[in-house]
């Protein structure tokens, strides 16, 4: 079964970006992780991430309707 998110890569990600449209269709259960690995996006650069504008981790399951947003190292002074 398959399930919709609604997928945001910013930053220097957005070039792992699959394409325009920002909904992603998934297997449900899908974890975090897994979804990083299938974009091929190495996952030190999946730093910060947020499902429903909470913090979580790479372990964390997408569920249908969920908003994803992950985010690469920031630096700054």
């Amino acid at each position: 079964m398959t399930i919709s998110i609604e997928l945001k890569l910013f930053a220097t990600l957005q070039e792992f970006a699959p394409h325009a449209a920002s909904t992603q269709l998934i297997e449900a259960g899908t974890d975090v992780r897994t979804l990083v690995q299938q974009l091929g996006i190495p996952e030190k650069k999946a730093k910060l991430i947020f499902i429903n504008s909470r913090k979580v981790t790479l372990d964390s399951v997408l569920k249908d309707g969920d908003r994803l947003g992950i985010f690469p190292p920031v630096g700054g002074g």
